[in-house]
């Protein structure tokens, strides 16, 4: 940074609630970079520490962690470069080295955008209430002034690889080694999933597994030439949908552009909902927990995931805890209840023995070791986690949210239904037959409508009930 400043500089457009993330070249730059390199190690008081810093595919994401490095170092911190990781790699090198850390990411944003993802040793996540707002306030501090003060000792810069540790983790804690031979199809969407599922699943640096892997889109690009990688988005599967059909394959796995999310198709290539595989990770979870002595495995689930999950971890023997929306909810909740798994409906799945953090790749691998250790097909296996009818998430725009939510309320207070406002509205049948949430966008001017039933006309006729309100 040089003292010459003539611009005031203000962060909050790109300083999010949980992460950093803006358009390169204009809310998020080298300088800007630097400043927040620097705000991490005096704010997490990491002076005289080693941090990590690594980024994803983006072209911008090199030289984004030089200069976050710059900074760290210039406030006393040793840096190791991790080079390009994905974002459970992060997670991971923060949990097993017990360090802070910092990935360069934009998630499945567009091409344009880049972002920061911040952790504290052990993997606990860094959020506005623990301390990314000091972070903004300091590096604005540090760029309206135009210098950043050296500390007594500048930290070393080094690098390091821990894709293999990371592989090599992985694999400890789901053995895949004994799965019948499996033909899996996974789409990296030209994102990180391209340089862990070799690694992970394939033989790139560990012994072969018994799968065959139909790799889609495993050029690292961060310009996103075939797709958005955004599996979220049932555009996005289409690809994925078809090449598991024309190889016949057993499975399709669709990871996000940081690949800490991962989407799942059966062999028929069908989705298979975030809650069926939330189920079906839970149940190999609490099966696991209770042969090491857990009398009663805790799961959390977030208020958008089907009702089969709490019914299915209740019978399994576990506890069920529900949970607002959003990883920070999720990983508090986690840590707080000491539980083994938990899941989202947007297909990010943590887990104990990850530090309570998200990776897609251990849940797929959860789900291949299911499907490898019994002889039926995935569309029968996740039949058994998904008994209800899903709407899915069905987006409105809508001027006035508060008002469309109170027309709902209005419409449906003659029925027998409980109303629960932990996010947003979830109104429940009170003889279970149907249940809905509208939710309101904190970012976007929409009411985000999900519905589930026990049949497909109820799921429908309260869909369409609900969507001729909102949108009146």
């Amino acid at each position: 940074m040089t003292s010459e400043q003539t611009t005031t500089f203000d962060l909050s457009a790109s300083f999010k609630a949980y992460d950093v993330r803006g358009i390169v070249g204009e809310t998020i730059t080298a300088e800007i970079v630097e400043a927040v390199g620097a705000a991490f190690v005096d704010v997490l008081q990491l002076e005289g520490q080693t941090i990590l810093v690594g980024g994803d595919m983006r072209p911008s994401s090199p030289d984004f962690s030089k200069a976050f490095a710059n900074g760290a170092a210039t406030r006393g911190a040793s840096v190791e470069l991790l080079d390009l990781i994905s974002t459970d790699e992060l997670y991971f090198a923060c949990g097993f080295l017990n360090r802070a850390g910092a990935t360069f990411t934009a998630s499945h944003n567009p091409a344009a955008y880049n972002g920061i993802k911040m952790a504290k040793a052990g993997a606990v996540p860094i959020s506005s209430e623990t301390g990314l707002r000091d972070i903004q306030t300091l590096a604005e501090q540090y760029l309206n002034d135009g210098t950043i003060p050296a500390a007594g000792t500048r930290g070393r810069i080094s690098v390091r690889d821990i894709l293999k540790d990371y592989a090599e983790y992985l694999r400890k804690l789901v053995d895949l080694s004994g799965s019948r031979p499996l033909k899996v199809v996974v789409d990296a969407g030209n994102g990180m999933a391209g340089l862990t599922t070799p690694a992970v699943l394939g033989d790139a640096l560990l012994p072969k597994l018994p799968f065959d892997i139909v790799p889609l889109y495993f050029e690292l690009d961060g310009s996103f030439p075939n797709h958005p990688a955004n599996p979220l988005e049932p555009e996005n599967l289409r690809d994925l949908q078809a090449a598991v059909i024309e190889h016949g394959a057993d499975i399709g796995l669709a990871f996000d552009g940081d690949a800490d999310r991962c989407f799942v198709v059966d062999e028929k290539g069908d989705p298979v909902s975030p809650s069926a595989i939330t189920g079906m990770v839970a149940h190999r979870e609490i099966a696991r927990a209770k042969a090491q002595g857990e009398a009663v495995p805790t799961i959390i689930h977030n208020l958008l995931t089907s009702r089969a999950v709490p019914e299915l971890v209740a019978h399994d023997g576990g506890r069920a805890v529900r949970t607002r929306v959003g990883h920070s909810f999720i990983k508090a909740v986690m840590a707080e209840e000491g539980a083994v798994f938990g899941g989202e409906h947007s297909a990010h799945f943590y887990f104990r023995d990850f530090w309570n953090a998200d990776t897609g790749m251990l849940a797929a691998m959860h789900v291949l070791a299911a499907l490898g250790e019994q002889d039926g097909p995935l569309s029968e296996l996740g039949r058994e986690y998904e008994p209800y009818i899903s709407s899915g998430e069905i987006n409105s725009e809508v001027e006035d949210k508060p008002a469309a939510v109170e027309r709902v309320r209005v419409d449906f207070a003659g029925e027998d239904v409980t109303i629960d406002s932990m996010d947003g509205s979830t109104f429940t049948a009170n003889d279970g037959s149907y249940w809905f949430n509208l939710r309101p966008s904190n970012t976007e001017p929409f009411l985000r409508l999900n519905a589930e039933a026990t049949d497909r006309a109820t799921m429908e006729r309260i869909r369409d009930r609900v969507l001729a309100l909102v949108r009146a």
